[in-house]
């Protein structure tokens, strides 16, 4: 099986949860306060060691107590830390995350994360990276040293994997270098002007990006599922209906099982139906990392 490596944030997210969104400048009582090791990389890699996959980390943690507590949650998890650097003068990342039902709000400081440069990473990959393994990154780290990773892994034979959150444009002469783009809706209208509010819309944006060089698009819909163009192949993610009270992690874990269930050799079409599967589950729990689910209430929840 080739190896899951991934670059990117580690946070400690800060979540309340209340009945609505505060007004400008108003103070109203909330409850549930959490406190759980996050970040989208570091969601992503505990949900690919989670649900059967070889895992490494690259990234940055401050010298403080949320550093140690994420670099913890990550080896309990079975992701492998040699390559998450302990820096000093920074702290670590934490996200603020407002929760109204189902729904979140998010306020991201990245600390450390925009620490590590491009040689940084470079030589992380050096270390731990074979032709053949899975690259995954996100954009909540430092985007050129993010853009010299992709460049990087696509040259050593990678698997190269981008999930392009939060929302940005990006520039044109990154597309080459990635096999699978992942995004959501959001993310789809902010990189391609095309809200994929129904199949042919989705279709449109996916085009875009495959006419760049991307082998494999996904565009998650949220509780509409999902919709993938592999090669020019449409492929549609039907959603599973669960009861859901927290989305905060439910996009890490879909794209954590995705690469997962790529690196233990499952085709297109079962990758998929497991994604949607571990995603509803995660939103069936409060929190990040500790909403993700394990192989075996994945299977569970596949032979209902």
């Amino acid at each position: 099986m080739h190896k899951v490596i991934v670059f990117g944030s580690l946070n400690m997210d800060l979540t309340i949860a209340c009945e609505r969104m505060p007004l400008a400048g108003e103070t109203i009582s909330g409850g549930g306060f959490l406190a759980n090791p996050g970040g989208k990389g570091a969601n992503q890699a505990v949900a690919a060691a989670k649900l059967g996959a070889q895992t490494q980390m690259i990234g940055a943690v401050g010298q403080d107590t949320f550093g140690d507590q994420l670099i913890a949650a990550l080896a309990e998890a079975g992701v492998e830390c040699k390559c998450v650097e302990r820096v000093s003068g920074r702290p670590t990342g934490v996200a603020c995350i407002v929760r109204v039902g189902p729904d979140n709000r998010i306020i991201v400081d990245p600390g450390a994360n925009d620490v590590l440069r491009a040689e940084d990473v470079s030589h992380a990959l050096d270390r731990l990276a074979g032709p053949g393994d899975i690259f995954l990154t996100q954009l909540e780290c430092d985007h050129a040293t993010t853009f010299a990773a992709l460049a990087k892994a696509r040259s050593r034979g990678m698997y190269v994997v981008l999930n392009a959150a939060p929302a940005r444009t990006l520039p044109d002469d990154i597309w080459s270098n990635i096999d699978l783009v992942c995004i959501n809706e959001t993310e789809c209208a902010a990189i391609t002007g095309v809200y994929p509010d129904c199949d042919e819309a989705a279709l449109r944006a996916m085009r875009q990006l495959a006419d760049k060089g991307v082998h494999l698009v996904a565009v998650t819909l949220g509780e509409r599922g999902a919709i993938l163009l592999e090669d020019g192949r449409k492929l549609v993610s039907e959603p599973f209906h669960v009861n859901a009270i927290d989305t905060t992690c439910a996009g890490d874990t879909y794209l954590g099982a995705f690469i997962a269930a790529r690196a233990r050799g499952m085709s297109t079409e079962e990758i998929i139906r497991w994604s949607s599967c571990a995603s509803a589950l995660a939103t069936t729990r409060i929190g990040a990392q500790q909403s993700i689910p394990s192989i075996a209430e994945v299977e569970r929840l596949l032979t209902r």
